[in-house]
């Protein structure tokens, strides 16, 4: 509940329209920030195209002319060239992710003056008060999914999207070869080849993170099972899962629910408490799921986190308590943590 003073007017320490007006205006200034920087590589971009295209003419002029020309200006004319090709790829893509942030950015900003508007509209006194806990659900939630929103167009630009770029580079410079240096030619096809079969694994796992078809065909436990293996053959950190009780088939809402809780969990110990050794225990009650993971890494105290951040951890809680379970943090700084997540469980 929101607090008061002796006086009985609501402590807008506590007021959720602060907390909401904060943000926005924290938004603002990231999407100002965001916005000028996009206008500077547009014209950084501007300047690179024509660049790029009088050396692509001087690149022609030297083909033009190659029974005079000498190996050495050849060489010079195609290196400048695909120099100045692959900065500008360089400079689309900074270009193409600046543009997507802005309008993450924006998106945020107007869900947050939506929230406004609405908390705004709900009265003052005992409406507020009232309404605080569902206003603060919703703040999260829309928080949790922007930032998740961020998280993604961030990796699909440094992974898949970069490395088509560097795909059209490649394939670029091969074809210039095939009649100049028919060898290096193939040796760029290979690469090439090498290449795409590492990004074709790693679009893989970026759609099993989006959303597991075998958590539909196979359901929670092999899923989670699956995702420890992919997970530390990734990053090196030792995942053990151990699971006890029935192991059956849920509500494909609370497979979803743990699943994701289980990802943010573990992504959690490996980024910021820097762990090397992280335990899923799972115990399928008749009545109850109960899953626990436990890691070695830093530790942190609740309370701060509670108070100051933990974004994931607040929705977890919150999507918990809503279907009647429990959530327990045991963890202090250089201890590491245990998270323990309860609900009912109910089989299919």
């Amino acid at each position: 509940m929101i607090a008061e003073n002796e006086s009985g007017a609501v402590d807008s320490a506590e007021d959720p329209r602060q907390i909401i007006q904060a943000e926005l205006e924290e938004t603002e200034r990231a999407l100002k920030e965001v916005t000028l920087m996009l206008e500077q590589s547009r014209v950084e971009v501007g300047k690179l195209t024509q660049r790029n295209a009088a050396i692509t003419a001087h690149l022609q002029q030297v083909q033009g002319q190659l029974d005079r020309a000498s190996a050495q200006e050849i060489r010079m004319a195609y290196d400048s060239a695909l120099d100045a090709q692959q900065r500008l790829f360089v400079m689309r893509g900074q270009l193409e992710k600046l543009q997507s942030d802005q309008a993450h950015l924006e998106r945020h900003k107007a869900a947050l003056e939506r929230l406004l508007a609405q908390l705004g509209g709900s009265g003052a006194g005992g409406g507020n008060r009232s309404g605080k806990g569902e206003m603060t659900s919703v703040e999260m939630l829309v928080n949790a999914q922007e930032a998740e929103r961020q998280r993604l167009s961030r990796q699909m630009h440094d992974g898949p999207a970069q490395a088509l770029s560097n795909f059209i580079l490649q394939t670029e410079i091969a074809m210039r070869l095939l009649d100049m240096d028919p060898v290096q030619a193939k040796t760029e096809l290979g690469n090439l080849k090498a290449a795409a079969m590492n990004t074709f694994q790693k679009v893989r796992n970026f759609i099993f993170e989006l959303r597991p078809m075998m958590l539909d065909d196979l359901g929670l436990v092999p899923t989670i099972r699956r995702y420890a293996d992919t997970f530390k053959e990734q990053s090196g950190v030792d995942i053990n899962v151990t699971v006890s009780g029935n192991e059956r088939r849920l509500e494909p809402y609370l497979e979803v629910m743990i699943f994701r809780a289980m990802q943010e969990l573990v992504g959690n110990a490996a980024r910021h408490s820097q762990a090397t050794l992280v335990k899923i225990q799972v115990d399928m009650g008749e009545d109850m799921l109960k899953m626990a993971v436990e890691d070695n890494g830093k530790g942190f105290d609740p309370e701060v986190v509670g108070k100051e951040g933990g974004l994931g951890l607040k929705v977890i809680r919150e999507r918990v308590e809503m279907l009647g379970g429990n959530f327990e943090i045991d963890s202090a700084p250089g201890k590491g943590s245990r998270i323990v997540i309860s609900v009912p469980a109910r089989s299919v």
